[in-house]
């Protein structure tokens, strides 16, 4: 996987085709922001990616209200599903990013794992998502 040039970083769905690439067992992936928007996506059509964008969101989310309760942090590595033909993988990505990936049945999960945290070795920089602010309610805004 070679490094990130400046121009490719608004695009970022090339990481994930190159993910699966290097491990073909992949099926799809989401880049996502930790509150479930999707950032980039490979291999999913455009409401299978939202769908496993809210999904991780919300495994991510569980995962770290775990560790919070269990480990006094909420740092997790990775969650893991192993599903009736399919394996599930969800990892911290970044600054409120979080990676989706949804693999074969087949698939090792020594090698996904490697080859996710490889990626997000790699390209950190650019996976990061900023914080949102919110929006002042239409009644206080100014006039």
């Amino acid at each position: 996987m070679s490094a990130v040039s400046p121009d490719r970083s608004s695009d970022l769905a090339w990481l994930l085709k190159d993910l699966a690439q290097e491990v073909p067992v992949i099926r799809g992936s989401v880049l996502l922001s930790s509150d479930g928007l999707v950032k980039a996506a490979h291999g999913l059509d455009r409401a299978n990616s939202e769908y496993l964008a809210a999904l991780a969101s919300g495994l991510f989310s569980m995962a770290r209200s775990a560790s919070t309760k269990f480990d006094g942090g909420t740092e997790v590595r990775q969650v893991v599903a192993e599903l009736h033909a399919s394996q599930l993988f969800i990892s911290w990505a970044g600054f409120n990013s979080v990676i989706a990936v949804l693999a074969e049945r087949e698939a090792d999960p020594a090698v996904v794992g490697f080859e996710m945290a490889r990626l997000i070795k790699a390209v950190r920089p650019f996976l990061g998502t900023a914080a949102r602010t919110s929006a002042a309610p239409p009644g206080d805004r100014a006039r």
